[in-house]
């Protein structure tokens, strides 16, 4: 540190026994302390309160942004600077913003973490209390006054660390329309007219003219995403029900009788685990699960949608650099209901933030914090955000997805695009709550990312989605890296047309290697492993070992000139361990140096006979028996006849236990012999601290069944 600098730290008061300490050579603990005991009126730089009273810790991470702020005021900073969080829960009602003011700089970051070995919880959770017994039965109330008095309306409550489901109809499964409210027969014409997405008919008594109707949310199905909607009115005669905002689909484009139900209803209050707030007294009433104590249960509701925001200002030159955060808890973030709102989408990209949102941050990093309980979106780095680093982080019970990166559309300045980002290390989960399509990993236009050693499981859609541009249209987004992560337990029947990593557009320079993908069920058609969607081009698939997926393996809508290389495809349950959907005039694909492996399901599925795409020295087999069939009822001699798979042979693997999923090879395999290398698979998923790598292995979920199986 200078001397100026130190002049100035004297000047200012705010020369910690830490930063003195550091001078004589000594390492310090830390240069700002924050504690629930502690006082923003204090220096911050004693981690306990003084016994006089008189200073202490600061009380909240703004209060240590502030002094920081303070201290750069005399001068640049010259050294690292690190806030110790103790911990205990740090309640908020709105982001904690930090603008360009707080950066640090590349030799002189600034730190936000975690005491060692305490867990500081930053959240926009509401604790609610004064719950009491209503009569014999198993509901308990309390009045919420802001609620009461029309200051706040709450749509999500966690019980005991769980969340809590809004009075559902019905509780299982869905009810089915009886068909679009608005009849079309052109469905071409359909997707353009809006009168034919605000509507559907439905069936028996399954909606009514309930008494908080207007509070009601429907849930819409529409293929690979659904759609939120409040309710303009119902029409008990013709049983239509009229929405205030459209779909972005047509209703009954995807399925004429589409699924559907309905949320915070007061007649759908009858399962453990459910809950009602009633608007006009204030009222919650709840439903316990069993085993939970409302005298002494932690029951939470979540208000602002934001807890920490980076606020840079890209396009004014303002960034907000060189800050970390490690070892902190995000969590409780809210969701709102727009009445005139379309609220759907592919990927659940039309939210507008994320429970950690930056825009215009450099060089910034989260490292072991954990982001839960969330309305939307876990993080994302939007405009401008370049080089940042999101590491061994626990992201999970999410209303949408875990990460985004980067816009769905470009802003023109090479400053105001997203790219170089890092998500490596994170276990992310348990998404789709709310917004049903969201994705664990979502790149948009955005370039040159990486994520890396990640497990992605149990969300309703994609797990990683690259890319967002349709057709051959020029695309931003290149150069993407998705390696070495454990993708599974995705979809669970829910939504369509999904993959374990779905890529969309031209991506030159992009490249899926050393994947793990399996269990991915789809509730219609596409529960895919590797998918490259309309006018993918230009992407590697190499050494990735995919089975257990509903309908392929690899499946190609329509693109150019993809790389499948070196992979293991295995035990798709239907329409093919490949598919190609598309013919086009230029080359789909090259496949080579695969082993494709089935049991009584096609090898290929859909589309070859125009030729346009090169298959290599692959090594078939189905476990069944059967010889493998060609397309057309080919065996592989006619098959290469027609002038494909030069060098590719049929022959059992040897696989060490295909049952089990354990696709090692012994050395005299068979698929050796045409090039196929040993995929090591010990390195995929998390790394580091054996706590932290059998993560995923806690988690309790039921089988995800394919078709065919009990």
């Amino acid at each position: 540190m200078s001397l100026r600098s130190i002049l100035h730290l004297l000047v200012a008061g705010t020369l910690s026994a830490p930063l003195a300490a550091a001078q004589a050579g000594e390492p310090p603990t830390g240069d700002f302390y924050v504690s629930p005991a502690g006082n923003d009126a204090w220096s911050g730089t004693r981690a306990e309160p003084a016994p006089d009273g008189t200073d202490g810790p600061l009380a909240t991470l703004q209060g240590a942004r502030d002094a920081i702020r303070r201290l750069q005021a005399k001068g640049p900073l010259e050294r690292p600077i690190r806030v110790l969080v103790g911990g205990g829960t740090y309640r908020v009602t709105g982001p904690i913003v930090f603008t360009s003011e707080d950066s640090g700089r590349e030799q002189a970051p600034i730190t936000y973490a975690a005491w060692p070995g305490q867990k500081p919880l930053v959240t926009g959770g509401v604790p609610i209390a004064g719950w009491k017994k209503q009569g014999d039965g198993p509901l308990w109330r309390t009045v919420v006054p802001e609620v009461k008095e029309g200051k706040w309306y709450c749509r999500q409550l966690f019980v005991e660390g769980k969340r809590a489901v809004p009075a559902r109809l019905p509780n299982d499964g869905f009810f089915r329309s009886a068909g679009p409210g608005v009849p079309y027969k052109d469905r071409g014409a359909a997707r353009r007219d809006p009168k034919t997405k605000v509507s559907l008919f439905y069936e028996n008594e399954d909606l009514k003219p309930w008494a908080d109707l207007d509070d009601a949310v429907a849930v819409v199905y529409h293929s690979w995403t659904a759609s939120r909607h409040r309710i303009k009115s119902l029409d008990t005669e013709k049983k239509r029900v009229e929405f205030t905002a459209p779909s972005g689909w047509p209703m009954g484009y995807w399925e004429k009788n589409q699924r559907y139900y309905v949320e915070f209803v007061r007649e759908g209050l009858d399962a453990p685990g459910e809950w009602h707030l009633d608007r006009a007294t204030g009222v919650l009433t709840y439903y316990p699960r069993p085993g939970e104590d409302m005298n002494a249960a932690e029951v939470i509701a979540a208000r602002p949608e934001e807890l920490l925001r980076l606020e840079g200002d890209p396009a004014a030159g303002k960034f907000v650099e060189h800050l970390r955060f490690e070892g902190l808890s995000f969590q409780h973030t809210a969701w709102t209901m727009p009445e005139a709102e379309t609220v759907d989408g592919q990927a659940a990209a039309g939210l507008k933030t994320a429970a950690v949102y930056a825009v215009g941050a450099r060089h910034c990093a989260f490292r072991e914090c954990e982001i839960a309980h969330t309305g939307g979106y876990g993080l994302w780095l939007q405009v401008g955000s370049k080089d940042n680093r999101v590491e061994q982080s626990h992201v999970h019970d999410l209303g949408a997805g875990g990460v985004r990166l980067g816009e769905t559309t470009l802003p023109n300045e090479p400053d105001l695009q997203t790219e170089r980002n890092t998500v490596h290390n994170c276990f992310l989960h348990d998404g789709g709550n709310v917004y049903h399509a969201g994705i664990g990993v979502w790149i948009g236009r955005s370039s040159h990312n990486t994520i890396s050693h990640n497990d992605i499981c149990d969300f309703l859609y994609t797990g990683v989605s690259v890319g967002w541009s349709w057709g051959y249209a020029p695309s931003t987004a290149h150069h993407n890296r998705i390696e070495h992560n454990h993708i599974h337990h995705l979809g669970w029947g829910q939504l369509s047309d999904m993959g374990g990593i779905y890529c969309l557009g031209l991506s030159p320079g992009t490249q899926l290697r050393y994947n793990r993908i399996h269990d991915v069920l789809s509730y219609a058609y596409g529960g895919w492993g590797l998918y490259t969607d309309e006018g993918s081009t230009g992407i590697l698939m190499e050494n990735n070992v995919v089975y257990r997926v509903k309908d392929g393996a690899f499946h190609q809508h329509y693109g150019r000139e993809n790389v499948v290389r070196n992979n293991v495809l295995a035990l798709s349950a239907t329409y093919g361990q490949i598919r190609r959907s598309r013919q086009e005039e230029h080359s789909s694909f090259t496949v080579e140096r695969n082993i494709i492996y089935s049991n009584a399901v096609p090898i290929l599925g859909g589309n070859w006979s125009n030729g346009n795409y090169r298959l290599d020295s692959n090594c078939y087999w189905d476990a069944s028996g059967k010889a493998p069939e060609f397309p057309g009822g080919l065996t592989l001699a006619q098959w290469q006849e027609k002038g494909h798979d030069a060098g590719s042979i049929v022959a059992d693997p040897k696989f060490a236990d295909p049952e089990r999923f354990d696709f090692s090879l012994p050395a005299d395999s068979p698929a050796l012999k045409v090039g196929f290398q040993p995929i090591d698979t010990s390195r995929i998923g998390l790394v580091g601290p054996k706590e932290w790598v059998r993560l995923p292995d806690e988690v309790d979920r039921p089988k995800l069944l394919l078709p065919g199986e009990e």
